[in-house]
C-alpha cells in the first residue's frame, strides 16, 4: 500500500500539498513514511501524548530516509 502525501520530519504532519509544514512552519518533508494516525481531540488522547502532538491532524507514525 503507498501512502498519500509526505510527511514533515519535525512534526510528523502530513500533508497534501505545499511547502511549509502548517503546524510547525517546517520546510522539510519525506515521502518514505509508514502507518499513521488521526487525531482529532490530541488534548484528551494518550498516542498523542506520547507522540507529542498537540494539534489535531494526520500524523505518520514512522518515518524513514
Amino acid at each position: 500500500m503507498v501512502m498519500q502525501g509526505k510527511a514533515c520530519r519535525n512534526c510528523r504532519k502530513v500533508i497534501e500539498e505545499g511547502s511549509k509544514c502548517p503546524n510547525c512552519k517546517g520546510e522539510s518533508f519525506t515521502t518514505f513514511w509508514r502507518g499513521f494516525v488521526v487525531l482529532l481531540k490530541p488534548e484528551h488522547s494518550e498516542i498523542a501524548k506520547k507522540m507529542a502532538i498537540e494539534l489535531p491532524g494526520k500524523y505518520a507514525l514512522r518515518l524513514s530516509r
